[in-house]
């Protein structure tokens, strides 16, 4: 049930960024109304304390699970860009709307493939510098 609340909650929270970025642009009088500030809030506080509770249910901090770190990171990197891509105008405003959007990709495919990147990785580090070292690259 959780998992069903966690899932819903993740195209609910991309939907609502994408949905209030669109309209900041197409009508940003309509942002002021109070069910559109208090909303996201909501929706992201939900979706972090299921989050937690999958983690807690699943007993993953009991294992090395490197891709539960790369989310959090890309999560922060991703709330970050969302507050610059709200705030700002121009194109840095653009740049972190698609930062974000990017970092939202890079956590829905980590949650799939449970897969973390290659340099959280720390057993293909390892074997990277091992054959960094074979071949006199890596002193």
């Amino acid at each position: 049930m959780i998992k069903i609340i966690h899932i819903l909650f993740i195209f609910t929270s991309f939907a609502s960024f994408v949905g209030r970025f669109g309209l900041s642009h197409l009508n940003p009088k309509v942002l002021n109304n109070k069910i559109l500030k208090i909303a996201p809030h909501i929706i992201d506080t939900i979706l972090l304390l299921s989050g937690i509770a999958l983690v807690a249910q699943g007993e993953w901090l009991e294992r090395e699970y490197n891709w539960i770190e790369s989310k959090f990171i890309l999560l922060i990197c991703y709330i970050i860009f969302g507050i610059v891509a709200m705030r700002l105008s121009g194109f840095i405003r653009w740049l972190a709307f698609l930062c974000a959007i990017t970092c939202y990709c890079f956590i829905f495919n980590i949650a799939i493939t449970k897969n973390s990147f290659i340099f959280w990785n720390r057993t293909n580090h390892k074997k990277a510098r091992y054959l960094l070292t074979d071949s006199g690259l890596f002193l």
